[in-house]
């Protein structure tokens, strides 16, 4: 989970560590291990407000409303699952993620908090796209559209029914951020090579 693997995790001390499988122009498939998270879920209308409380949340987690009342280094990336296909002002559940440092994968303390919980990411393929700038919900729509329509072109397999927006930078940061959006791909990952 070194961050220094990955040149757009560079704030954080441990970063999600991914196996490239294969990249076209418009995605790549990242295979990742099965990892440990903290969690928590907020219903809103607006992205925007449920990530907000959703990560106040997380972050008292790491600072100390746990068991042990212990401080949790803060690590790469925040992820959001979220179903797809959502109408811009429908209300949705966003479920928000820390990873874990390593130091806490086997072990983690308990959240005090009875809205947080410890939650295990299976192994798997995940499909990516990534972009820059700020991960606003339209943006983040945008590109999960984007994505969606370049694994439809090439008859790729994946779970089309939620997604993941993936940020891997802190609000301090002001250029060069990095965020991505996932799906999770079902069976063998499509790469087509780039016709010539």
């Amino acid at each position: 989970m070194d961050s220094s693997l990955s040149e757009f995790c560079s704030e954080t001390k441990e970063c999600l560590l991914y196996t490239p499988v294969c990249q076209t122009e418009e995605y790549e498939v990242r295979n990742l291990s099965s990892t440990k998270w903290v969690t928590t879920e907020e219903t809103s209308r607006i992205m925007e407000m449920a990530t907000y409380t959703a990560f106040r949340r997380l972050f008292k987690y790491i600072t100390g409303a746990n068991e042990n009342g212990a401080n949790i280094e803060m690590t790469s990336p925040v992820i959001i699952k979220s179903k797809t296909n959502k109408g811009w002002f429908e209300s949705c559940t966003y479920t928000m993620s820390f990873l874990l440092p390593s130091e806490h994968q086997l072990n983690p303390p308990k959240p005090t908090d009875s809205q947080v919980s410890i939650t295990e990411m299976p192994g798997m393929n995940v499909y990516v796209k990534s972009y820059g700038g700020w991960m606003m919900s339209y943006r983040a729509r945008d590109k999960e559209s984007e994505l969606m329509d370049s694994l439809e072109s090439v008859g790729a397999m994946y779970k089309k029914d939620f997604s993941y927006a993936v940020g891997y930078d802190s609000p301090m940061k002001m250029f060069n951020r990095h965020n991505e959006v996932w799906f999770v791909a079902e069976g063998t990952p499509v790469c087509p090579a780039t016709a010539a």
